[in-house]
């Protein structure tokens, strides 16, 4: 089976999945509309959270990455 992932670019440096180059290194990740970002999210989220509503962007800048979980100190 070949490697098919793609690799997702972050400029969030204090994110504990944030890796080398910039590349996200987190297994999976969920990107959300922003008007759904001013939830109280302090811990990932798995699918049955979110259910399957869906949702429309304009613009890129319109969404937000929920995976983000800051590094340990």
């Amino acid at each position: 089976m070949s490697d098919t992932r793609t690799f997702v670019k972050c400029s969030v440096s204090n994110c504990n999945y944030w890796g080398e180059h910039n590349v996200c290194q987190a297994e999976q990740i969920l990107i959300e509309i922003d008007k759904h970002a001013k939830s109280s999210f302090n811990q990932e989220f798995s699918q049955e959270h979110f259910g399957e509503h869906k949702d429309q962007a304009r613009t890129s800048s319109a969404t937000c990455c929920l995976t983000f979980k800051p590094k340990s100190s």
